[in-house]
């Protein structure tokens, strides 16, 4: 591929990836306020829209939000995965991806992440992982609570794996793969299954048995498969879409 066929990049583009650069290099923390429109446009040697454009671009990437009015203007925030998820959701709607893509991706990457989970979790992040199992057994006839609990754990085991792809990854999976937005039900007993497979999976994290961890969650996420395909076929069969009702 030659250098004329190469598409140059957008300014507000360039601009954007410039931003970031320097608020890394300044230092800037959550809540830090960067410099006035003025500053910026001396800076950068752009028109006000392509500045305005790039900060819109950053601010729907979650790297900051556009505060109105006097004392506001652009302020450093910390990006969280809805943006990936957004972006994730895009790409597998063109490319006419079902639901079970995203439950496939989860039966790759959790048994690793809580492989790297048993190998590097602190006593903190453990304790959280306890909190979660106990707090979803005391409310087993609450389904809105096993359902916060069920993504808190697995929240807990992606941040615990030490590695933050896999903790953004999951928490954008988990976020396109809401069941109970999809229409995957939990009666109780499936409540209870769930219950157990995260006590399996945490006890073998809390003795930091890499490969006991990995096969425990390998064996719940097969099991959520099966339960899913059993009970939901339609569910797993349906396309992926962006902003689904």
């Amino acid at each position: 591929m030659t250098s004329t066929s190469l598409r140059p990049q957008k300014t507000a583009m360039l601009v954007a990836q410039r931003i970031v650069a320097d608020i890394h290099s300044r230092g800037n923390k959550i809540g830090d306020r960067l410099p006035p429109e003025r500053v910026m446009l001396e800076k950068y040697e752009v028109g006000r829209g392509t500045l305005r454009e790039a900060l819109r671009f950053l601010e729907l990437q979650g790297v900051i939000t556009l505060r109105p009015g006097p004392g506001g203007g652009p302020v450093v925030v910390q990006p969280d995965a809805s943006s990936l998820a957004t972006s994730l959701t895009l790409l597998l709607q063109f490319s006419d991806a079902p639901f079970r893509t995203i439950a496939e991706g989860r039966l790759g990457l959790e048994p690793i992440m809580a492989q790297l989970a048993a190998e590097r979790m602190d006593d903190e992040a453990l304790a959280t992982l306890k909190e979660s199992v106990d707090n979803m057994h005391a409310n087993l006839d609450n389904q809105a609570i096993f359902l916060e609990e069920n993504k808190r754990f697995h929240d807990v085991i992606s941040q615990g794996s030490g590695n933050a792809m896999f903790a953004l990854l999951v928490d954008a999976l988990l976020g396109i793969l809401d069941g109970s937005a999809i229409g995957i039900d939990y009666p109780e007993p499936r409540r209870v299954a769930v219950h157990k497979a995260h006590l399996r999976i945490y006890q073998a994290i809390e003795k930091h048995d890499p490969e006991e961890a990995a096969a425990t969650m390998r064996d719940h996420i097969k099991e959520y498969l099966r339960y899913a395909e059993k009970k939901f076929p339609e569910v797993l069969d349906a396309p992926i879409v962006w902003g689904r009702p």
